[in-house]
């Protein structure tokens, strides 16, 4: 069957890839052909699925696997906030696949190769994080001046102890704020002496762990005699 006359023809007019630009293009631009060479110029990274979560098939079936060291603060105050930045991303990755590599390991129970790569990454985040909030907290003293995120004082509440307590905006004055009012940044005389039985509690608690301390290494001493005399010459 014949079409009629200016009738148009069922093929699409699009087409994939750079054709499609190529052919929006006029005639008079120069050198066409490069855009064809870019359908195989790609700067990103593949894409992957769930086998992110999931360590290198070269590592199934190893009972260890090498690893390097945790990044420390020192080595991280060298790097600017971009690559602290791309770091975090890199190390959140990470963990997430080490967890699924333990929780897979408990499921069929079997042991998880390698575990400690798993506190080394806990403790390059921790890092990463002091490292930030020391940036935060210079930047802030720098500008404002103030040394906490949310500007506040040291008070004393009604127990006698100390602590901090963080500034609120109101829409009203203090002396007509009845919430604020109600609060209590006193302690009365008696309680003095609670205060003093605190403060004994807490030195015959930290006296107890020195002393629970040295006898634990004392025991270790005399356990391991070898270890303990490497130790004395290691320290001279």
């Amino acid at each position: 069957m014949q079409r009629p006359p200016g009738c148009l023809s069922p093929k699409p007019h699009f087409r994939e890839g750079c054709r499609f630009a190529v052919g929006l293009l006029s005639k008079n631009i120069p050198n066409v052909t490069s855009f064809y060479q870019c359908r195989l110029l790609h700067a990103t990274l593949s894409r992957k699925g769930l086998e992110e979560f999931f360590d290198d098939p070269k590592n199934w079936g190893e009972e260890k696997v090498k690893s390097g060291a945790s990044w420390t603060c020192q080595q991280l105050r060298n790097k600017s906030n971009e690559d602290l930045h791309k770091l975090w991303y890199v190390l959140l990755k990470e963990r997430n696949m080490l967890l699924t590599l333990e929780q897979e390991a408990k499921r069929q129970r079997l042991p998880m190769p390698s575990p400690e790569r798993l506190e080394k990454v806990v403790d390059s985040m921790d890092a990463l994080d002091k490292v930030v909030q020391e940036r935060e907290d210079a930047l802030r003293l720098l500008q404002t001046g103030q040394e906490k995120a949310r500007p506040g004082a040291w008070r004393r509440d009604i127990f006698g102890r100390i602590i901090w307590h963080k500034f609120k905006q109101w829409p009203i004055p203090w002396y007509l704020n009845k919430r604020y009012n109600r609060k209590r940044f006193f302690a009365m005389p008696y309680v003095e002496r609670f205060v003093r039985l605190r403060f004994e509690k807490y030195a015959r608690t930290e006296s107890r762990k020195k002393s629970l301390k040295k006898k634990k290494e004392k025991i270790l001493q005399e356990k391991f005699p070898r270890l303990s005399e490497a130790q004395k010459s290691s320290l001279a």
